[in-house]
Parts: C-alpha cells; structure tokens; sequence
C-alpha cells in the first residue's frame, strides 16, 4: 500500500512538474512580452551654416532648452562689416539705377533731329542693365544679413544639450557639428519581439513599461510594427545573384522584430535617458492553460481525422 502512494505520489509529482514547464514554455514563447528594449530619442547635430570663432556659449552641458533658444553666438565683426559694405553697394547702384533711368526718360523725349534711334535705344538698354545691377546689389544684400543672423545658432526643437564640449575661442566650420541636442518631443521605445510572438501584437496596444532601474511602470502604446529585417545568412553575390548559405543549422532561433512602443506616461520622478534598458509587456486577453489549448486542438484534428474531413494532398 505504501509502495502505491509513493509511486501515485511519484506520478503526480512528475506530472505536475511537467504541466508547469510547458505552461512556462508556453508562456515565454508566445506571450507578448520582451525584455529586449531600448529608450531611444532623435538627435540633432547643431552645425553652423557660418565660419567663424565661438564667441558665446550660452548653454551648459546636459541643460533643457526650448525652441528658438539662442546656444551659440560667434564672432559677428566680419560678417557686421560685409553687411555694411553691401548697404553701401546698394545706395551705389540705386544712385546710379536712378540716374540712367532719368537720362533715359529725357532722351526718350527729344525728336529724330535731336538723336538718333539708336542713342535713345542705348539709353533705354543702360537704364534696364543698371536696373538689374540694382536688384543683384539687393540680393547680395539679403544674402549678408541672412549670414550676420546665422552666427546665432538657436534650438530647431525642445531638448537637452548633451556631451557639450564646445569652448570659447574654438573655431567653428560651415556644416561641422558643434553640439548634440536630444530632442525631448521624440523619446519613445524600440522593443525586439520574437517572431513567435508577433501574431499576439496589434497597433494601438496598450504596454507597461519597466526600466532597469526597478521606478515606477510608464505607459505606451505600440506605434507601429517594423516591416523588414536584414538576412544575415544570406547576401546578394558579387553579381547581384543570391548568394545562400550551403549550412542549415538545425537548431533554428527566432528572429526578433522591432516594435515601436510610443509613451503616453512617464511617472512623476521619473527620468528616462536615451539608451536605458527595459522590459515591456503588451496588454493581452487572459491567457488560456497551454495544457487545455492544446488538448483541444489535438481533439479537434482527432475528430476530423476519424470523420474523413482530413485529407492528404492530391497531385493532378
């Protein structure tokens, strides 16, 4: 009697253990939950559009700045003085528009005795090429203030200024980054779902979000679902022919899917930097025992199978 118990015991001890394990199986595989995930935010490159010596840094390193805020001013002396010189070449080339457009009305009044067409044609023609040269001076003008503004180089969004290294007295080249600024508007998820998992994920769903550092859960809901990832296995030939790999490995891993989480909610106290690590979980509907799905799914094949309804495939 005892040697029963103990074998009865034995067996429901092994049972359960093995229920427990494929539930847990089942659940890692297929629930849609990852602890692949990164907060990532844009970053934007401030490079001036000028040349010239830093002449102010008005910012501090990792400081919240909003949009149209001034962060670096550079030496204005010489683009201060190009503006000056173009004022003058326009006054120049008005006096002198204005001047051979009064000639050419005076001109274009006098009789055949008086001048020949061709002087008043002549006058007509300086009158137009003088009032070209104007309108070239004007632009050339526009284009010196346009440059005068851009040695204030301001936030083009709301973020935080970060790794400043920037320092007075540096000089600064046209289109070479100066500074990082995280625009604070764009933080969001990047989570890595198995393949497996994919089918238990819709947009709009909604997702708790776990950082590493064990806060608070934010909040967010998945923005969109990537459509393409790279094939390592297998690149293009030299000739633009596939090119496959010859091995198969047997055991075969899923491949992970990035899943664009955006976030509705971030707890008070609670700072998020771009690159930390977390967890997410989607919201699912409560899940099924593993065990009872898959009874029910071998039931079903075993009730199709024993009424004819399960047929092999037919070749023609």
């Amino acid at each position: 009697m005892k040697t029963a118990a103990r074998v009865l015991l034995t067996v429901i001890l092994v049972a359960a253990g093995a229920i427990g394990g494929y539930e847990l199986w089942d659940y890692y595989m297929y629930s849609p939950w990852t602890r692949d995930a990164r907060v990532q935010a844009d970053v934007v490159g401030i490079a001036p559009d000028v040349a010239g010596f830093v002449d102010e840094v008005r910012v501090k390193d990792n400081q919240f700045v909003h949009k149209g805020d001034v962060l670096i001013v550079l030496d204005r002396e010489r683009y201060t003085r190009a503006l000056a010189l173009a004022d003058a070449d326009v006054a120049a080339r008005k006096a002198n528009m204005e001047m051979t457009q009064h000639q050419a009305a005076r001109r274009a009044k006098l009789t055949a005795m008086a001048i020949s067409d061709e002087d008043r044609e002549n006058a007509m023609l300086t009158a137009n090429s003088t009032a070209a040269s104007y309108q070239q001076a004007v632009a050339e003008r526009s284009t010196a203030q346009l440059n005068l503004d851009r040695t204030v180089l301001r936030a083009p969004v709301n973020g935080f200024v970060t790794n400043l290294t920037l320092e007075v007295g540096q000089y600064a080249s046209v289109g070479t980054q100066v500074m990082a600024l995280i625009d604070s508007d764009s933080y969001r998820i990047t989570a890595y779902f198995e393949e497996t998992k994919i089918p238990a994920i819709r947009l709009e769903q909604e997702a708790e979000i776990y950082l590493l550092g064990g806060s608070s859960a934010l909040r967010g809901h998945v923005g969109s679902i990537a459509r393409g990832i790279t094939d390592r296995d297998n690149t293009d030939g030299p000739e633009l022919l596939v090119n496959p790999n010859p091995t198969f490995e047997w055991v075969r891993l899923a491949q992970r899917i990035p899943i664009r989480i955006n976030i509705d909610h971030v707890p008070d106290g609670v700072l998020i930097s771009s690159g930390m690590t977390c967890t997410v979980v989607l919201q699912a509907p409560p899940r099924q025992w593993a065990l009872l799905k898959a009874l029910h799914a071998w039931g079903a094949v075993t009730k199709s199978a024993s009424s004819g309804q399960v047929q092999g495939p037919r070749y023609e």
